[in-house]
């Protein structure tokens, strides 16, 4: 069964099917297809699937000739039915792995994804979860789900972790050129992965085992959660004594060693660092051990749109001003530069904040038309000088290139300026 896959993938003749075409699962159909193999997108919105299939790209970083190039040679297709499965030789997994309300794993998306495709698994099929999951999720619950009729995992099917590392908007690295961590359950089933994967990403790290591989990815987003969360209460610490913590993180960046700058923000966004920890955090609480630096971190972080929220009726105190009855421009609702992800985005929570305490929110965002919150729905206005001079007073939240900041800081009456965006002025407060 192995030669014969490995054998399916090297001449081209590979059949892939990729269930979730988000932002993880359309860019990695596209080079899986670009690789050469016949690739199909596996996904519930009926949407998303005409989309591909019309040759239009919803992801940003997906330009629209490339599906229409790979549709039009009849290398990508996309559909709402899982019965594609019973030819397919390798699926790969790319669902969301979300919190619930109190903060614990939401593996549903694996679990539906998981008995849709364990009624077309059939011997000499590769599957590879990419969702970002706890340590042992592989194992634990994947493979029982889709193991029937005898199949002998690294015999018959041939399973592996191998997580996901998009950065939506980076205009440097992409799913081709980031390194690919894979973690098989034998070695026959890494040395299928790296195969399949061989097509679609140019370097590719084996580890020793799925749970190496799953704990490889909340690592890594972990070390970023923790040192974010270090310079936003340093961030608040500066606030606290008068110091400017822009000032102390460019003067502490100068040195060669021992030090990596991180910034403050107005809270975590995204997908992965807001939540890929705190999934580690749940499987640790039931093995009776506390992920002190972890959940420290998240209670940081999480509070940082709060403190947004008072800054700004700081701000608005010393110029005499109530909150309520206010009108505040938010610029930027995205959690990140130059991309429509609202996933996460610390905006929703600090503006529906505002809405709850009287104030008058708007706001502008060149790459969000409209903001759905729990209570209202929101447009984004046009950026122009009178938007920004009616003001009482603007949060810059995300720092999109679009945005003219001496123009901003022109006309904005009162800023609170959360980016370092590099404007100066009396009117302006820094985090």
């Amino acid at each position: 069964m192995k030669q014969q896959l490995l054998s399916k993938i090297a001449n081209g003749s590979a059949h892939v099917c990729v269930i979730g075409q988000g932002y993880v699962g359309l860019p990695l159909a596209v080079e899986f297809a670009r690789g050469g193999l016949r690739v199909t997108g596996i996904d519930l919105d009926p949407r998303k699937c005409k989309s591909i299939n019309s040759g239009v790209s919803y992801v940003k970083d997906v330009p629209d000739a490339d599906i229409a190039t790979l549709v039009n040679a009849g290398r990508l297709a996309a559909t709402t039915d899982y019965a594609v499965l019973d030819d397919a030789d390798a699926v790969v997994i790319c669902v969301p792995t979300p919190l619930g309300k109190s903060k614990d794993p939401d593996i549903s998306y694996i679990l539906s994804a998981a008995d849709a495709l364990s009624g077309h698994m059939h011997p000499g099929m590769a599957v590879v979860l990419e969702s970002t999951t706890y340590p042992g999720t592989t194992e634990e619950v994947l493979i029982p789900r889709i193991l029937q009729n005898g199949f002998t995992v690294g015999e018959d099917i041939f399973v592996a972790f191998s997580p996901e590392r998009v950065d939506p908007g980076n205009k440097r690295y992409n799913t081709r050129n980031t390194p690919k961590v894979i973690g098989g359950v034998t070695d026959a089933c890494t040395e299928v992965a790296i195969s399949l994967y061989s097509v679609a990403v140019d370097t590719l790290v084996p580890v020793s085992s799925p749970a190496a591989a799953e704990m490889c990815k909340i690592l890594e987003n972990t070390f970023r959660a923790v040192n974010i969360g270090l310079v936003n209460e340093m961030a608040q610490i500066c606030d606290r004594i008068g110091i400017d913590i822009w000032e102390v993180i460019t003067a502490a960046s100068t040195k060669p060693f021992g030090y990596m700058p991180f910034y403050p923000g107005p809270g975590l966004g995204g997908h992965c660092i807001p939540i890929d920890p705190l999934y580690l955090t749940w499987k640790m609480r039931g093995l009776g051990m506390q992920t002190r630096f972890i959940e420290l971190a998240d209670t940081i972080n999480s509070s940082m749109p709060h403190y947004v929220v008072r800054r700004i009726q700081d701000a608005l105190n010393e110029k005499a001003m109530p909150l309520k009855g206010a009108k505040v421009v938010v610029l930027g609702v995205a959690y990140k530069p130059d991309i429509d992800d609202l996933r996460e985005s610390p905006a929703i929570e600090i503006i529906s904040e505002l809405l709850q305490l009287g104030a008058n929110v708007v706001y502008n965002d060149p790459w969000v038309d409209q903001l759905r919150l729990a209570d209202a729905v929101l447009e984004s206005q046009p950026m122009n000088p009178d938007l920004l001079s009616a003001a009482d007073i603007v949060l810059i939240h995300t720092a999109h290139s679009a945005y003219d900041w001496p123009s901003v800081a022109k006309y904005a009456p009162l800023i609170l300026d959360t980016r370092n965006v590099g404007v100066k002025g009396a009117h302006i407060v820094l985090l």
